[in-house]
């Protein structure tokens, strides 16, 4: 069952997912700005359409995602709170609203043995978006997700929500 293997294992799983499409930057100590982030995936699509040459371009879409993973024993509101603000202040800081923008997501995953009932909550009911110039450069949307190991058990909020069969086949 998923609930002997250990949080390092499934950390591994997870990260091995993202390999095939994100670009991986792990963090092997473990810490990163005092928090338990253990890696961070960024994934870029570029897509335009033209007639006959380049320059007679009809559109041009951008789709970015930003991945932050935490892996803890245990996730309080606290932590979960702390984690939540890292990961949207450094996706912000990579997303770039321009004509062509489309949207970009920012994904906090939480990887604990045990978890609080006030974090499970507060993960749940998390929403944050962000439009740019009225959405005609593109928006934000955060997204979170969290696998409890000890509960074999995967949450999402309500934008997350299309990871949630992604996060339950790494628990399988």
């Amino acid at each position: 069952m998923a609930a002997e293997r250990t949080r390092e294992e499934l950390l591994e799983k997870l990260l091995e997912s993202y390999t095939a499409y994100f670009d991986v930057e792990r963090y092997e100590e473990g810490h990163k700005d005092g928090l338990p982030l253990a890696a961070h995936c960024r994934f870029y699509v570029h897509s335009e359409k033209y007639v006959l040459v380049r320059k007679a371009k009809l559109w041009e879409a951008d789709c970015n995602e930003y991945v932050y993973i935490f892996s803890m024993p245990h996730l309080t509101r606290e932590l979960f709170e702390s984690c939540r603000d890292y990961a949207y202040e450094k996706g912000m800081e990579l997303v770039d609203p321009k004509p062509g923008h489309m949207y970009s997501y920012i994904t906090a995953v939480f990887l604990c043995d045990t978890c609080e009932p006030d974090a499970k909550k507060a993960l749940q009911k998390c929403r944050i978006y962000k439009s740019f110039h009225f959405s005609l450069y593109g928006w934000m949307d955060f997204h979170t997700a969290l696998l409890v190991r000890d509960e074999n058990s995967a949450f999402t909020n309500r934008s997350g929500r299309a990871n949630a069969k992604f996060m339950k086949s790494i628990l399988k």
